[in-house]
């Protein structure tokens, strides 16, 4: 379990990481507004949560562990601009704030999604409670 995930004493303040690119497609939109249940009233538009959802599950694909979240404590988030169908994107991440507690700590991430022109479309931070590193027997 160590090596799979990353814990609040490997995390620094500063630390960032990016992830790869994705062309968002009809398809991401039609499977979003299917789940969603959103109206398609503008054809070749983004559903707005679609450019956070896919930078979530881009965040998968860094070569950092995902930490180690024993809590998912609040977020804020900001839509800066709207997508189209056919703009590619990428999720860019850094530590901006850690408080050690007993058992862990809190660990605030500020979160940018952008797109293929590195224009923030969408940015906010995620707040979350992280496990120490468990001692070794």
């Amino acid at each position: 379990m160590a090596a799979d995930e990353t814990f609040y004493d490997d995390v620094h303040v500063g630390e960032h990481v990016e992830s790869p690119g994705l062309t968002v497609t009809e398809a991401h939109v039609s499977l979003y507004r299917g789940l969603a249940a959103e109206p398609d009233d503008d054809p070749g538009a983004v559903p707005e949560l679609l450019p956070l959802c896919l930078s979530t599950g881009l965040g998968w694909r860094v070569p950092r562990p995902p930490l180690a979240v024993r809590a998912f404590m609040g977020f804020e988030w900001q839509i800066v601009k709207p997508l189209r169908v056919g703009d590619t994107i990428r999720g860019r991440s850094r530590v901006a704030q850690k408080r050690a507690m007993r058992d862990g700590g809190v660990i605030v991430e500020e979160h940018e999604v952008v797109d293929q022109r590195d224009d923030v479309v969408q940015r906010g931070r995620f707040t979350f409670l992280v496990a120490r590193r468990p001692p070794t027997p």
